[in-house]
Formats: structure tokens, C-alpha cells, sequence
């Protein structure tokens, strides 16, 4: 515990849109506390037009933008294009507290370069694990390697508690807050926000059940996307009053995999990727949703939408123990199987949709920004 007689000088660094989702709430959080923190916000650019929205969403304006994205960019580019960048930010600006949240290179890299620095670091949505550290890649060894790094973790379920105390953790350090997702997801759900892209809204008000997927983690690509893709056909054969959204990832791999084998069907609508709110309002008005996406596992179930998670290994194995999701794997036949039953079985489906969300009731930005206050006066 470090007392300061001025506001302690605290940084908040992200770079890709989950990542400004939910590190928004917090931010604002701490910037309610003025007299306690000056609060400062750094963003890599890992992403930039899903940041760049989301920033806008949320009304926060970075002091620094790395702007580290280039086309084709591998890892290892993303780690030294970030490492340099954060070095140099901290070099010029002093800083007593560095935050940064999840499973990101910029997550992992903020630590390091805090560390180099002597900067205590946070880690927001700490301790969560599959025990695979190649599953998913490279999001399950930043996790573990931001750990060691941190003075503070921020766990969003009890089971990550126990993951960080199993790892060595000292539980002191540890704090259990829900998920900040969970915070800005009820605000945008409850702004009033009105859906102008004309695609998404025809959606909206089209009448059909909407069956919302996103697929693009590093270990689908290949033969598991194929395999997503041809599920998706099918169930849209199957079902062919119902829409099926598929919000499509930047990433070309992705695009090179989907758009063949779902394009030209009638009711398979491929979008671009929505901005936040837009997307929350898809996921609001739909009857069932695919993803292997972590953050909609987490959000999905404050809005009462069942999950089907297109993942062999989930970090959020709270979600699958509460009922509010399933693990279901890539494999076509399955997929489809598990997306029927709830589309034609009314009690499975209320079921996963009235189980309990194990991630936190929407405060969790505010006590986060208390427990740091409580370390700094």
C-alpha cells in the first residue's frame, strides 16, 4: 500500500474491442474519482475500427494511440510493435498504476513493459483458465504470463479466484468483482440506443427468429471454421423461417472460409462486424446464439439468450456449470443437433435461458476503482 499526496497517476491500456468494452466502465469509474486518480488512457491499435467504435460508444477520447495494427501482422509483430510503443509512452509519462484487462497481447505486453518500469500493474478479468495453453491461442498463456506481473487481480467469478490461489497467487492480491462486461453491457441495453444501419435494423424488425453467430478464434480456422460454416447451412435448410445472422470477422482467413459456403443462401444474412451497440441489440433480439467469442459467453446470459459455444475448451467453465451456456465443440453433426433442440424444444430453451448469469450484477467497474482507492489514500 502506497499512500501519495497528490492524485495517484494511474494508465489504462487496451487495443482491441473487447478489451475497450469492457475497460470503458472503468475508466469512467476512476475518472469519477478525480480527486483520488488522474487517470490517463493508452490504446495500442492491435484493432482499429472495432476500437475506434467502441471508443466512440463510450465517449472516451485516448491521450495516446500507438496505432501499432498493420495488415498481415503476426504476433510477434504485435508484441514488439506494443512492447516499443508502451515502453516509450512510459518513459515520457510517468505512471504509479497500470491497468489492463483480459487475455490480449496489449494485456500480456502492458504487464511487461509495467514491470520493466517499475509500474504496479492490474489485471482486470484475472485468473480465468482451461489448462490448455494452447487453447485458446495465444489468449490462455497471456493470461498466465500477465499473473505473475500483477499486484492487483481482478477475478471475476470465485473459480477464477481459485485458479490465481492454485497458481501461487497471493490471495491478498486477489479480488473477486464480477465482470466488467456485465457493467457496460446493461448500459448500452438500457441507452435507448437506436439501430441506423439498415441491414442489422431490417433484421431487427423483420419479424423472424434470429439466430446470431460469430466465429473467428485462431483455433477454428481451417477445418473447424468449415465445419461451423456447414452447420450453419444445414440448420438454415432446416429452419428456413428463422434468420440466420452471421456477423462476420475482419480477419480474412475468417471471410476466406465462411463467405463461400454460406453466401447465396436465403436466409443466412453475412454483415460486417456491427459496432458494440448495434451488436448488443442483435444479441437482445436473438433466439439463439453460436459463438466461440469469450465476451458472449459472459453477456448472453444477462440478456436471457441461450449459448452454444463453438469451442472444444471454454476459460468461462462458470457459464457451462450455471446452465447459461453449452460446450459443444466444431463438429457439424453436433452443432446442429444442439441448435435444433433448442429451437424446437420451448423447456430446454427456457431453461438455459432463465439460469442465473455467474458473472456479476453490473458493479464491478465501481469496485474495482474502490479497491484502488483503498491502496492509494
Amino acid at each position: 500500500m502506497i499512500r501519495y499526496q497528490r492524485p495517484a497517476r494511474i494508465v489504462c491500456v487496451f487495443g482491441t474491442r473487447p478489451d475497450a468494452v469492457k475497460m470503458a466502465p472503468v475508466v469512467h469509474a476512476l475518472r469519477r474519482r478525480s480527486n483520488i486518480f488522474n487517470t490517463r488512457v493508452v490504446v495500442t491499435g492491435q484493432h482499429k475500427e472495432q476500437l475506434d467504435q467502441v471508443l466512440k460508444v463510450f465517449e472516451i477520447v485516448p491521450d495516446v494511440n500507438l496505432n501499432i495494427m498493420q495488415h498481415g501482422q503476426t504476433l510477434k509483430d504485435i508484441t514488439v510493435r506494443a512492447l516499443e510503443g508502451l515502453d516509450a509512452d512510459f518513459q515520457e509519462n510517468a505512471a504509479d498504476i497500470c491497468l489492463a484487462q483480459g487475455d490480449t497481447t496489449t494485456t500480456f505486453v502492458a504487464g511487461l513493459a509495467a514491470f520493466y518500469h517499475k509500474i504496479r500493474f492490474g489485471h482486470v478479468e484475472a485468473g480465468l483458465r482451461t489448462g490448455n495453453k494452447y487453447d485458446p491461442f495465444p489468449e490462455e498463456m497471456n493470461r498466465m504470463l500477465a499473473a505473475p506481473l500483477a499486484t492487483w487481480h481482478f477475478a471475476p467469478t470465485p473459480n477464477a479466484k481459485e485458479n490465481l490461489i492454485r497458481e501461487g497467487v497471493d490471495r491478498s492480491g486477489i479480488h473477486v468483482t464480477g465482470n466488467t462486461s456485465i457493467d457496460a453491457l446493461k448500459w448500452v441495453a438500457s441507452s435507448g440506443y437506436k439501430v441506423d444501419d439498415p441491414v442489422i435494423s431490417k433484421l431487427l424488425h423483420h419479424g423472424n427468429p434470429i439466430v446470431l453467430i460469430t466465429a473467428h478464434r485462431r483455433e477454428n480456422w481451417g477445418d473447424p471454421m468449415r465445419s461451423i460454416a456447414s452447420a450453419v447451412a444445414e440448420l438454415a435448410a432446416r429452419f428456413t423461417e428463422t434468420s440466420f445472422v452471421v456477423a462476420l470477422h475482419r480477419n480474412p482467413i475468417v471471410r476466406e472460409i465462411l463467405c463461400p459456403i454460406l453466401s447465396n443462401i436465403d436466409n443466412v444474412f453475412l454483415i460486417e462486424p456491427p459496432d458494440y451497440a448495434p451488436f448488443v441489440m442483435l444479441m437482445k433480439a436473438a433466439r439463439l446464439i453460436l459463438t466461440d467469442s469469450g465476451g458472449v459467453q459472459e453477456e448472453a446470459p444477462t440478456l436471457g439468450v441461450p449459448v452454444l459455444v463453438l469451442r472444444n475448451t471454454t476459460e468461462r467453465q462458470e457459464g457451462v456449470d450455471a446452465g447459461t451456456a453449452r460446450l459443444i465443440g466444431t463438429k457439424t453433426e453436433t452443432i446442429v443437433s444442439e441448435a435444433t433442440q433448442l429451437l424446437t424444444d420451448a423447456r430446454a430453451h427456457l431453461a438455459m435461458a432463465h439460469a442465473e448469469n455467474p458473472y456479476g450484477d453490473g458493479i464491478a467497474a465501481e469496485l474495482i476503482a474502490d479497491i484502488l482507492a483503498d491502496s492509494v489514500i
